[in-house]
């Protein structure tokens, strides 16, 4: 249609069809079609920046993870976690870092060179820590050796009584020192009058048949193979050992918050008769896995959602990993909960979707906006050019009643000559945009009466005799004058 009204517009004014006659010059694209391209454009631009944000937003996430000592369980439970997430092909993977412990594994999350830590609650938690799940549960067992030989003396079954005598602390990590301390503490006992004497877990059996102490204190959870090796490794060469309660369990929680009241059951490490036979009142800490606060909420969730996932195939290699928890989501917990563990303990964690659902909503809306005001400041700009092509189109109608009273040919061809150039801008403005198909069809309809008009005219004209025809031209111009 738009190429079959230029052709009609490309006809001569002598009613000739040829164009080769009158050629005119390529047109360039129409605006038109120019601003669909360039919408199209933009359309695939934006959806190209929606998907290609997708596509980051949702690729695997590397996590560093922060654990130690060497060949500890919560190295071991860490290294499981790695390869469960790795095969699972969730959102998050982990890169643990062993370090010597969980003093040293907090200070990697503090210089921000962790994103996750496993941390013992009862040390100094980072500022920048948030807790996202807890690993595990630990109980304090402190039980006595009955004395041999030289080393034979009265029987010690109380806390109280540990003044004066020699403590064996299993492990080397300061923490569980303090813990003692702790204890001591809420017993009236000073620290300074109790020995307190250090080994790690390997030196236990050896440390229990050269009687290097009277007491021994343990920290793990309640199946630990460490505690339970080292309580039978008592029976075997002691005797049979005698468990000290820790009836204060209930005030040292509630001095310590980091610490809970807690129970050893009876029989929990074996033997005949059970030991213990009874039930022994003792405090527990926990073991946290904790996130740089500065840590993305939806990763974090993500992380969440995928530890209490693969939870179940770790059990087989990893029984404690059972006792994995959710954290304390209560605003006066110990350590605060991380926004994106809080979102999916509460059932509250957020799709892709759900997250930015209203950034594209108003990305389409300012799209949609924009594109409006584009085409309004775009016409607002044709505005002239629309207003000048419509004063031409009234001198093409003038020129058609001109036309059918002209005397000479010359005026013909001089207004013929006039329409070339009305045609000629028309069309320059159909191609910028400033007048629609329907002005120019409109436009096409006036020329075609006035190529009509200006054949009919030179018709009549031919038709005269020359003086007749110079005697018309002699009394207008002397009308005119």
């Amino acid at each position: 249609m738009k190429l079959s009204l230029k052709r009609l517009f490309g006809r001569t004014m002598t009613g000739a069809s040829d164009l080769a006659e009158a050629p005119s010059p390529p047109s360039p694209r129409s605006t038109a079609r120019k601003t669909a391209l360039v919408s199209l454009a933009l359309v695939l631009a934006i959806i190209g920046a929606l998907a290609g944000g997708y596509y980051f937003a949702m690729r695997p996430v590397t996590l560093k993870v922060a654990v130690g000592p060497a060949n500890s369980d919560d190295v071991k439970v860490v290294q499981a976690l790695t390869q469960a997430f790795a095969q699972s092909k969730g959102s998050v993977r982990l890169r643990p870092i062993q370090t010597d412990g969980a003093t040293a594994s907090a200070a990697l999350l503090a210089e921000g060179k962790a994103d996750l830590a496993i941390v013992r609650g009862d040390l100094d938690v980072p500022k920048n820590a948030q807790a996202v799940a807890t690993l595990r549960k630990n109980v304090v067992v402190l039980w006595s050796v009955p004395g041999k030989g030289k080393r034979k003396g009265a029987k010690i079954t109380k806390i109280a009584q540990l003044a004066g005598h020699r403590v064996g602390v299993v492990g080397r990590t300061p923490a569980n020192v303090n813990l003692l301390k702790v204890i001591l503490q809420q017993y009236g006992v000073d620290p300074a009058k109790v020995e307190i004497v250090q080994f790690p877990a390997s030196e236990v059996a050896e440390a229990i048949k050269t009687q290097k102490a009277d007491v021994y204190l343990a920290a793990g959870p309640v199946n630990s193979k460490i505690t339970a090796d080292a309580i039978a490794a008592t029976a075997k060469d002691g005797g049979t050992p005698t468990f000290l309660a820790i009836d204060s369990a209930d005030a040292i929680a509630q001095n310590h918050p980091v610490y809970e009241s807690s129970e050893i059951p009876a029989g929990t490490y074996g033997g005949s008769p059970d030991r213990p036979e009874d039930e022994v009142k003792t405090i527990s800490f926990s073991h946290h896995i904790v996130a740089r606060k500065g840590l993305s909420e939806t990763t974090v969730a993500a992380f969440t959602r995928q530890l209490f996932a693969v939870r179940q195939q770790l059990l087989t290699d990893f029984p404690q990993a059972a006792k994995i928890e959710t954290p304390d989501t209560d605003k006066d917990a110990v350590i605060p909960v991380h926004p994106g563990a809080a979102a999916f303990v509460d059932g509250e964690e957020k799709t892709f979707l759900d997250k930015y659902s209203d950034y594209i909503w108003w990305s389409l809306m300012a799209l949609s906006a924009t594109g409006s005001l584009g085409a309004w400041f775009a016409g607002y700009l044709k505005k002239d050019e629309r207003d000048n092509n419509s004063h031409l189109r009234e001198r093409l109608l003038d020129m058609l009643t001109a036309a059918r009273k002209s005397e000479t040919a010359d005026e013909l061809d001089h207004m013929q000559a006039e329409a070339d150039e009305i045609r000629r801008d028309t069309l320059r403005c159909y191609d910028h945009g400033a007048i629609e198909q329907g002005a120019l069809t409109a436009f096409n309809i006036a020329l075609d009466q006035f190529h009509a008009a200006v054949a009919d005219r030179k018709a009549v004209l031919s038709s005269l005799p020359q003086n007749l025809q110079r005697t018309g031209a002699q009394f207008r111009a002397a009308g005119n004058a």
